[in-house]
This record gives structure tokens, sequence and C-alpha cells, in this order.
């Protein structure tokens, strides 16, 4: 044997574990969607959560191929929010989907590190985050209504869709 095959035998095995590797299954990544009342079988790929599903799979997120989502849910229940978010956090999923701001508060507290993403009213009254713009840590989500600076967007917006309006309005509960 000359000792350039020699060398190429030996630097190819060499290499094989390294290829061996890079062909291994992609890791499960793991989403805990969390519901403060809705049933656990109604947070799936066919109700409301339908887009959010949709969006998953559209940047290569496939449930039960590389994501795996545990549904939870409160149970509409607020007395069992600080069992529920301890068994979740404990089962350390890559992702927290926390529906409503009283859960997305309690895993705020309860973990620095999961990312948590959330859909509430208005994060910065609540005590979420102290700025929309920049969130706070590992917080991150939808504001339904994020405050007077909010409503003040709106009605600008408002008056630039139309032509000079004479007199404007907005009604909120």
């Amino acid at each position: 044997m000359r000792r350039r095959e020699f060398i190429g035998l030996v630097g190819g095995a060499a290499t094989f574990p390294l290829a061996a590797r890079a062909q291994q299954a992609t890791k499960l990544k793991r989403v805990a969607l969390v519901h403060p009342s809705n049933k656990v079988e109604d947070l799936n790929i066919n109700g409301r959560y339908r887009v959010f599903f949709e969006e998953l799979n559209r940047v290569g997120y496939v449930e039960g191929e590389n994501l795996s989502v545990e549904r939870y849910s409160g149970e509409g229940r607020p007395e069992r929010y600080a069992g529920l978010v301890r068994d979740v956090v404990s089962l350390r999923p890559d992702l927290i989907v926390a529906i409503a701001g009283p859960l997305a508060l309690a895993f705020k507290a309860a973990t620095p590190t999961i990312p948590i993403v959330t859909i509430t009213a208005d994060p910065i009254a609540i005590g979420l985050v102290t700025s929309i713009a920049r969130p706070d840590g590992n917080v991150t989500g939808v504001a339904i209504d994020g405050g007077l600076e909010i409503l003040g967007k709106r009605i600008g917006l408002l008056i630039e869709a139309t032509s000079k309006p004479s007199n404007a309005g907005y009604l909120a509960s």
C-alpha cells in the first residue's frame, strides 16, 4: 500500500464518525401550548389554532415529524395555574405558548430561560413587559391592546386612510 492511499484510508476512517453524526435525525422541538380555560382537545390544528400550526409548518416545523406539541389547560380554574406552571416548566419544553396575561406572568416568574410567547391585552399594564417595542427577558408575543399610545396610533391611521374627516371618534369597552 502506498503512503497516500494509507493516509487517505486513515483520514477517511477518522472523518466517518463525523459524517455519521451529520446523518442523524434533527432534534425534536417541544412546544407547550397552555390555555387558561379551553379543553386540551380543542387546542388542535383544526380549530382556533389552525393558523398557528400552518405557520409552524410553513417555517419547517411539522407536528409528529420534528415538532411535539404538548397541550395543557387550566380548565378555567385560576387556582390550578401555579401547579400547571410548575409541571410545564419542570418538563423543560423548548418554547411555551401561554394564552392570556395571568398565565404568562406565572411562567415569567417560574423560568427566566425558556422562551415564552403570549397573547394578552396590555402586557405593560399587567407588568409582563416594560416596553412593547423591546420586551424584557424571555417574553414576547402579541399585544391586543397596547394601552393609550396604541389608541392614538389607530386614530392617526384612521385619519390618514380617510380623506380629511370632519369628525372622528373611537369607541372602546
